[in-house]
């Protein structure tokens, strides 16, 4: 049996669900897949950061020496990889390492703004409009800092982010401790990044699932996309367990699982798994009272309401979604380096989850360049939450035949 449908958005994470947003508001009829929940993926454990700030791609002069240094102190260190001689994943970290320099940085600066700048736009739109309780707050990134060099660090990387616009904040020790009365005594600075937000990504991602069921969008959930069929340039036909689907137009928004989802329609999409972990606990006596980034340790630490997460960590290559213990304690005693936390913490929830990584940084959004009717909207690594409203306005224009808001040029998959 084949079902006809309008508009296919495969994945049902914020990306899939921005998507469908921004489509169903346009008019357009839409069915979402999912191999599992829709909105209970990888975007809902992590951060709930909102961060146009990050417009500096994860690709970066310094990073494979700092990656280097980090595995040599494998107790505390934020990054790791899988050791692994697949064709795919040595490509990738070939292309990644090659592209870890001062051109990539350039090249990505623009479209990382701009899509950033139009989504947390987005974002206050969304929750101002359709009244989302979901702990949604605009009082900025704050990054704390141990020691000298990492400060300063901090302070150089403001500085550029200033020129490109970004509204920055540096703060000595006196001010940091009055800005943020959760910081332990030796903390002595901090920067502020006060344009970005944060929220409670379950529950944002939650509410946007019930909301375009309500709009319309017909849900299926459990399925899993086993194939596609093709000819003259288009998909005709999404083959799933439990049957194929005709659809006018298809989006591929699975993130981390777009590669073997896409494998029959001969396209090269380098995305790697990232994988990260969050701790979640109660409320605590003294909360923070910013999301922060505990700078050394690379630990995002993020009070939602009536509880407070903690996320880290990058393992590039590996798909297991089971959280190690052990990294969960290294997070938690991370934070006890920075913060007043309770003597025993009260555990809610424990998570990995998947970032979608390409090899520059720059996420993947446009037409497929051999299908007519793909749409790809991937590959946004850590950004996938914070990139989402955006990706979702961009994806509803194309659809549409308007001219996107932000030009998608450098995020074709035709620039790898």
């Amino acid at each position: 049996m084949t079902t006809k449908s309008d508009i296919l958005i495969i994945g049902g994470g914020p990306v899939g669900l921005s998507c469908a947003y921004y489509l169903l508001k346009s008019g357009r009829k839409v069915t979402i897949l999912d191999a599992k929940e829709i909105g209970k993926g990888s975007g809902s454990g992590n951060a709930g950061h909102i961060v146009p700030s990050h417009i500096i791609p994860l690709a970066a002069p310094g990073v494979v020496t700092s990656a280097l240094k980090w595995m040599l102190d494998p107790a505390h260190s934020p990054f790791g990889m899988k050791v692994s001689l697949n064709p795919n994943y040595i490509s990738w970290l070939l292309k990644f390492v090659f592209a870890c320099n001062e051109a990539n940085v350039q090249r990505s600066i623009k479209p990382l703004n701009d899509l950033g700048q139009l989504s947390a736009k987005n974002f206050a739109q969304i929750v101002a409009e359709e009244k989302f309780d979901c702990s949604y707050q605009e009082k900025g990134l704050l990054f704390l800092y141990k020691t000298e060099k990492a400060l300063h660090d901090g302070q150089h990387e403001g500085e550029f982010m200033q020129k490109h616009g970004i509204p920055v904040s540096v703060y000595d020790k006196m001010k940091i401790h009055e800005v943020e009365p959760a910081a332990l005594d030796d903390v002595i600075g901090g920067v502020h990044f006060t344009g970005d937000a944060h929220l409670n990504p379950a529950v944002f991602l939650k509410l946007l699932s019930d909301l375009v069921r309500v709009m319309g969008a017909e849900v299926l959930e459990n399925i899993t996309v086993t194939g596609f069929e093709s000819a003259n340039g288009k998909i005709t036909k999404v083959k799933t367990n439990t049957g194929d689907f005709d659809a006018e137009q298809v989006v591929l928004a699975a993130g981390a699982w777009s590669p073997s989802i896409a494998r029959d329609l001969k396209l090269s999409i380098p995305i790697q798994p990232a994988r990260g972990y969050s701790l979640t606990v109660s409320a605590n006596k003294q909360m923070p009272s910013h999301a922060l980034i505990l700078g050394e340790r690379r630990i995002a630490v993020s009070p939602m309401g009536d509880v407070l997460r903690f996320t880290g960590r990058l393992e590039v290559g590996n798909y297991s979604m089971t959280p190690n213990p052990v990294w969960l304690q290294r997070i938690e005693n991370s934070a006890r380096e920075y913060l007043r936390l309770d003597e025993k913490l009260d555990v809610k929830e424990t998570w990995a989850g998947l970032r979608p990584t390409t090899p520059d940084g720059v996420p993947i959004i446009g037409k497929s360049p051999k299908h007519g009717n793909l749409i790809l909207a991937t590959g946004h690594a850590m950004l996938g939450l914070s990139l989402g409203p955006g990706t979702g306005q961009v994806v509803a224009e194309l659809l549409n035949g308007q001219e996107a808001s932000v030009s998608l040029s450098p995020m074709r998959l035709e620039r790898f």
